[in-house]
């Protein structure tokens, strides 16, 4: 990798701003999941070592009111970062301004402050998801370098990232840096045999990243609903089940082009209602009743994708391959999981999103190489693109 790492950078006695992505689901103001507050702290406990002053920023959720404003604050996300450091960490309710400068200039080396939102820039133009060019010029000035730990907004140009990036010394944090040696690895350098898994509901979503996979991996395994366009592209009853009809012409030509490298499901548990308590039947794919949609692959279906991992040495894995959040149609998802999971001698990758979800709830977080913790980021990255974010860190 060519780019900066925090390592690279004299720390010691310097103002760092760091942007972290702490974009953490909260209910009631509680925090729910902390997994993004736990990622980053490798990095943010690297610059306190070193004696940095650590100046942390992130979004959190969509900021479009003042109601929003309310229920968006970062403050619970400071008090849970700093039970895990077991340290004070100052919160500065400000995103700019003179409370927020005085407090980052009575920092002492070691210390950890973290401001507001920065998503609340956003209420005025959107200066924050835009770039703003004065913002991010202000946000740099408060700090002596820059380091990015966001992979999850990498693939966004913001202020938070490219626009602190375009006026200081900056760098990768340790989580940027795993995020790149992984996906980019198999993207660009994957050991074979490369076998990716795609799942969720739409192919308009994956159009990218099926065609980038094609031409990179040695099969491409596709569930979830995107399956049954594909289904109907060949002429199939898909009955009442998820489908883009203005996708099946692509899904022909994509098939066409990929030849016996596309592997879709055999076999699909099928309903008649999108319920938990609906009365569920294991069909054959070309045997879907036309009053009922298909929910999740079939046993047969986790067992020929099985034996198509059962010898990969790179697997990348996203989106679930049914309705995995109803638990009586989650059994495909948790086989495929189980199959990856089990793996001995391969690099295991998950991107992101659901997937990530449910390898975690599973349990079986620790037995994959990789879990993404940006879901559209990784997708974008798998497919070959530029990412604004990591584009933007300096070069070694």
């Amino acid at each position: 990798m060519a780019k900066k790492i925090v390592t690279d950078l004299q720390v010691e006695g310097k103002k760092v701003l760091v942007r972290v992505d702490f974009n953490v689901p909260l209910k009631d103001g509680v925090i729910t999941d902390d997994n993004r507050i736990v990622q980053a702290l490798p990095t943010i406990k690297y610059l306190i070592d070193h004696n940095a002053k650590v100046i942390l920023f992130s979004h959190l959720g969509k900021v479009k009111s003042e109601e929003d404003k309310a229920k968006l604050s970062l403050r619970p996300v400071a008090e849970r970062l700093s039970e895990l450091l077991g340290k004070p960490v100052t919160f500065v309710p400000e995103t700019r301004g003179e409370k927020l400068e005085a407090a980052i200039n009575a920092l002492k080396d070691g210390d950890v402050l973290l401001f507001e939102n920065t998503r609340f820039e956003d209420l005025d133009g959107k200066k924050e998801s835009k770039n703003d060019p004065e913002l991010g010029k202000y946000w740099a000035s408060l700090g002596d370098l820059f380091v990015n730990d966001a992979f999850g907004t990498a693939h966004r140009a913001h202020a938070s990232n490219v626009g602190i990036a375009s006026n200081l010394e900056s760098a990768a944090g340790f989580l940027m840096e795993k995020e790149i040696k992984f996906i980019g690895g198999a993207v660009d350098n994957p050991e074979r045999p490369f076998v990716a898994i795609l799942g969720g509901a739409k192919v308009s979503d994956k159009i990218g990243v099926i065609n980038s996979l094609l031409d990179k991996a040695d099969k491409v395994l596709i569930g979830g609903g995107m399956a049954y366009t594909f289904f109907k592209a060949m002429g199939r009853e898909v009955g009442l089940s998820l489908l883009e009809l203005d996708r099946v012409e692509l899904a022909k030509e994509i098939m066409e082009k990929a030849g016996d490298k596309l592997v879709l499901p055999i076999d699909n548990v099928v309903a008649k209602e999108f319920s938990n308590d609906a009365v569920a039947t294991i069909v054959d794919s070309d045997a879907i009743p036309a009053d009922q949609e298909g929910l999740d692959i079939g046993p047969k279906t986790v067992e020929l994708f099985a034996s198509y991992l059962k010898d990969a040495k790179t697997v990348v894995w996203n989106g679930p391959m049914g309705v995995f959040e109803l638990p009586n149609f989650a059994k495909g998802t948790i086989g495929v999981c189980e199959a990856i999971a089990n793996l001995k001698d391969a690099t295991t990758i998950i991107g992101g999103g659901d997937s990530a979800a449910a390898a975690i709830s599973l349990g079986y977080a620790d037995k994959f190489a990789h879990i993404s913790t940006g879901g559209g980021a990784s997708l974008e990255y798998l497919e070959g693109k530029e990412l604004p974010g990591v584009a933007a860190i300096s070069d070694k």
